[in-house]
């Protein structure tokens, strides 16, 4: 992999020096960069001299003047500019290896990259995490970090990564107390193995750690129709019990899908504090109810309009709420649609998963003028499922046009898009 630009910000630094997508940034001021993390420390600074590679094979040099913190208007095509630290675990739940064949290449990737994790959010074991990796840490004073813990027992956790490192975790986390890098805390939770006291040890020892923690969320299980190995998916029983373990410590939130589980309403917004897990789903829904709230709505749009909203199960309550305030908007008609995943089967109930089948045959013999879903049943920036169809073939076999909502955590695109017809 190189420094490889994917895309140049309009009015840029990098525009204004005709730097285009697929030119190769070979160096700065003399240093090879490996990641986005050398490349946004190396751009600190008043002068700079590049080394681009065009498309052509042409190398240029390039002197430039800028004020210190000005960002030059680079997009890479990836974050990670030589080889991403691959996942060298074998979890037990993991939701790759259950998998059918025939999806996205990407989505059969497994990393565990801590640049990644620092830079974008995703989460990591620490179980290939090295001593110079430790240094650099220290060094940059690097994070925060996404850690999934899922146990503090070193023998369970064994277990349940299938990777003699695997027990390190606690040493790890005491390491990232002992130089201040704060980290936030996934727990994955299977029945029978890491729920009931085997989690309150976890939480006590992760409460131990103090201020280093800045958040914890607790998510059940995803188990598909392809699984071969025996789990146990949460039930009710099990989901209430998890509930109740988790309000004894501070910081530490449940994912919406327990309360939906449990049959019990979704806790006020300061239950989620600043929302920091929520592409893990921890507080999702209860967000976009907030945002929602403070959207003024239209007394009309210019003409009668009917559209679908297909959702996942998961957020179908959520969603129904909205419509029903969206129906004081005279001329317009909504309607939900919850899109039953008959692909991974029943147990998956987020919208991330839904496929291109799935979202046709659900919308059978349904009329309306357009269909909402959120941006995240596409690969990002891109208009392709899961499943590698395109929304233009979901149009073509269903006959419909499509409105994609962007930012799922707000509906206020939408309702932009509806005052402005």
């Amino acid at each position: 992999m190189s420094a490889i630009v994917n895309k140049v910000i309009e009015g840029s630094i990098a525009e204004e020096l005709e730097i285009e997508a697929g030119d190769e940034i070979v160096s700065i001021d003399q240093n090879v960069m490996s990641d986005m993390i050398d490349y946004n420390f190396l751009c600190k600074a008043d002068l700079l001299t590049l080394e681009v590679k065009k498309r052509s094979g042409e190398i240029e040099e390039i002197e430039i003047e800028k004020d210190y913190d000005e960002d030059l208007g680079i997009i890479f095509e990836s974050a990670v500019f030589d080889r991403i630290k691959p996942c060298l675990n074998h979890c037990i739940f993991c939701f790759v290896d259950q998998q059918p064949k025939g999806l996205r290449d990407s989505l059969y990737v497994k990393d565990d990259d801590y640049r990644l994790s620092y830079l974008q959010g995703t989460y990591i074991t620490l179980t290939n995490l090295t001593e110079k990796d430790k240094e650099r840490i220290a060094r940059m004073q690097l994070g925060p970090f996404y850690v999934s813990v899922h146990t503090t027992n070193p023998d369970l956790r064994v277990k349940m990564l299938r990777n003699p490192n695997a027990g390190k975790a606690l040493d790890n986390l005491k390491w990232f107390r002992k130089h201040k890098i704060p980290f936030h805390a996934q727990i994955v939770l299977c029945p029978g193995l890491n729920d009931g006291a085997e989690l309150e040890r976890t939480l006590s020892d992760l409460a131990e750690l103090k201020n280093t923690v800045l958040s914890v969320a607790i998510v059940p299980v995803g188990i598909t129709r392809f699984r071969d190995e025996e789990l146990k998916q949460v039930d009710k029983n099990c989901a209430l019990q998890t509930i109740e373990i988790a309000s004894k410590y501070k910081k530490v939130c449940c994912s919406d899908e327990f309360f939906l589980i449990a049959d019990k309403p979704l806790p006020p917004a300061k239950y989620y504090g600043n929302f920091s897990q929520l592409e893990d789903g921890v507080g999702s829904i209860r967000y976009l109810l907030e945002d929602f709230k403070s959207i003024v709505l239209p007394k009309k749009i210019n003409k009668p309009l009917k559209a679908i909203f297909a959702t996942s199960s998961a957020a179908r309550c959520a969603i129904g709420q909205i419509c029903l305030e969206l129906t004081k908007i005279k001329n317009f008609t909504p309607e939900v649609l919850e899109v039953k995943s008959a692909y991974w089967g029943q147990n998956i109930t987020v919208a991330g998963l839904i496929t291109t089948e799935d979202l046709i045959n659900s919308l059978a013999g349904k009329e309306a003028d357009f269909v909402v879903i959120p941006s995240v049943m596409l690969r990002p920036y891109s208009e392709d499922f899961l499943d590698g169809r395109t929304l233009s073939y979901v149009r073509e076999k269903t006959g419909k046009e499509f409105f994609v909502i962007q930012n799922i955590y707000s509906m206020r695109e939408l309702v932009e898009y509806l005052e402005n017809l």
